[in-house]
């Protein structure tokens, strides 16, 4: 699966970098249009640049899901992680209108993670709560001890998941967001198994939803 996401990145990549690059420069030829036709042009190149982006984020999400890569594990601060991702987010959350809330259980041990890897898995629970409130809401993030397992819970109050949906949205590729690539679930929960954990989520249609990562303690 990596070698073929490897082989199929070279091959697509490139002549989509040239086709983004002449979509620029064809562009800058319609940045003053003077006739109706000359603004529709413009306006049409505009969508293939927009459409050339979005294969281009389809092709990195597909990278992403794929081709994970060799683990950089440390013991790490769970707590100062998602500390840290947080902060990293919330200007773009009070653009949204969603309020980031985080509890963080004292004393937790140090996991072994990939910080980075990590951060990404939970971004992209981060991102689908706020696609799941469009007209904003609270976002929570909570971290505890339960037994031998370290749980971290991303809960929204967002308009909750559908049962039906709720059992394929781990599936790569499948999406019911316009635009959607389908890969940012599977490919935290990629992550999440390659550290050793699992992740859950319960939701309450229009009231929100909570996934649970679970890691090993030790």
């Amino acid at each position: 699966m990596a070698q073929l996401a490897g082989g199929l990145a070279h091959e697509i990549r490139n002549p989509l970098s040239t086709l983004s690059l002449n979509l620029d420069l064809l562009a800058e030829d319609f940045q003053e249009p003077e006739t109706p036709r000359e603004r529709r042009a413009g306006a049409r190149i505009e969508r293939l640049k927009h459409e050339a982006r979005r294969l281009q984020d389809i092709l990195e999400n597909f990278l992403r899901f794929a081709r994970l890569q060799d683990l950089r594990i440390a013991p790490t601060d769970l707590n100062a992680v998602v500390e840290e991702l947080c902060d990293f987010y919330e200007p773009q959350a009070s653009t949204r209108g969603v309020v980031v809330r985080t509890h963080f259980a004292a004393g937790l041990p140090r996991l072994r993670l990939d910080a980075d890897a990590f951060k990404q898995a939970v971004l992209n629970l981060m991102l689908n709560a706020e696609h799941a409130m469009p007209d904003g809401g609270e976002l929570i993030l909570t971290t505890r001890r339960d037994g031998d397992e370290v749980v971290l819970d991303v809960v929204d109050t967002g308009c909750g998941i559908p049962e039906d949906v709720a059992a394929k949205i781990f599936d790569p590729f499948f999406s019911t967001r316009k635009g959607g690539t389908g890969l940012g679930l599977p490919t935290t929960r990629n992550i999440v198994l390659a550290h050793g954990g699992s992740i859950e989520v319960q939701s309450v249609p229009n009231r929100g939803s909570r996934f649970s990562v679970r890691l090993p303690a030790a």
